[in-house]
């Protein structure tokens, strides 16, 4: 445990500079008295760390220090190693420098520790191409010229201009004040704003960008996670939306619950088949996942939806009644 504490210690000066020792003891949630006896063994140690007497006082790293990864335990250099495997960065343009970190984090590990950690990495695989059935998960494909402008933007919190396809639209131009950048689902997400209102854009429906030399109106800090869950709330709230009363099966409740936006109500027959109130995104949608799941389910409300299931089923029955 000491280990890793000097070792976190060592990252705390490295990345904030002068450190009050009270202010280590507050990160490190030890005493002061435990701070000093870990300052006097990293000097012991070879490290040079310095004491700054005064108000404004504390320690520091002389400048140039290069800290190695000797600290890491097998489990968080193996952490660092499955982090790496997750494809969250192809999405940002980011894949072969996250390439390049990870070998770089493999060549600084103790030798004790490399062996070891890369060939549990290879036990363990996050997220792949296909799930269990060989459904391909394709995550979309963005050019690195692209998402580059708009990373670069994004970090330097200056406007960006970009040439976005809607759905059922031409590409046109637009501006906009980059917020931060989300992936959800192999797919990506410029959260932005436009004359003040919210917007999010999908990286792979954004043609070209350019990075504009003028500062972006927004916050310096922002909480992205509750960002996209309110636009989350919001897309599901809004369109074209159906509300549809739905007879179930419960061992196919989940697969309903999962493609539907909201549970209103659910309660059970006295069958033992449940009862929901649910809503879909619009009358395509309702249609396709109910159909998904056959005679498993059955629409009761609306009437439109059930006579648009009925048609359905019978195209299906009319085509396979018929002798080739």
């Amino acid at each position: 445990m000491r280990a890793d504490r000097l070792v976190s210690l060592v990252l705390l000066l490295r990345q904030h500079g002068r450190l009050s020792a009270a202010t280590l003891a507050r990160e490190l949630e030890v005493s002061t008295r435990t701070v000093l006896r870990d300052i006097d063994a990293l000097s012991a140690s070879g490290v040079p760390v310095y004491a700054e007497r005064g108000r404004h006082g504390g320690f520091a790293l002389l400048p140039g220090f290069r800290a190695e990864l000797t600290g890491l335990n097998h489990d968080e250099a193996l952490a660092l190693l499955v982090a790496g495997s997750r494809r969250g960065a192809q999405a940002f343009g980011l894949g072969s420098a996250l390439a390049s970190a990870m070998r770089k984090v493999v060549d600084a590990l103790p030798a004790s520790y490399r062996a070891t950690a890369a060939g549990a990495a290879q036990r363990l695989l996050i997220d792949p191409e296909t799930d269990l059935l060989a459904r391909r998960l394709v995550a979309e494909e963005v050019p690195d010229t692209v998402v580059g402008e708009i990373r670069r933007a994004v970090f330097a919190g200056h406007r960006l201009r970009i040439r976005y396809a809607a759905v059922d639209q031409d590409p046109a131009w637009r501006t906009v004040d980059p917020i931060g950048l989300v992936t959800a689902r192999e797919q990506g997400y410029l959260l932005a704003t436009r004359s003040g209102a919210d917007r999010t854009y999908r990286l792979s429906r954004i043609v070209a960008a350019e990075e504009l030399d003028e500062p972006a109106q927004r916050p310096e800090r922002v909480d992205l996670d509750r960002a996209w869950q309110e636009r989350s709330r919001r897309f599901r709230t809004g369109g074209d939306q159906v509300t549809a009363l739905v007879r179930v099966d419960p061992a196919r409740r989940q697969e309903l619950v999962g493609t539907a936006l909201a549970v209103h109500t659910e309660e059970a027959d006295a069958d033992g088949r449940l009862r929901l109130e649910v809503s879909f995104q619009d009358p395509r949608h309702a249609e396709w996942a109910l159909w998904q799941l056959a005679t498993s389910a059955e629409a009761l409300a609306p009437q439109w939806l059930r006579d648009s299931l009925h048609d359905r089923a019978a195209a299906i029955a009319t085509c396979y009644g018929t002798s080739s």
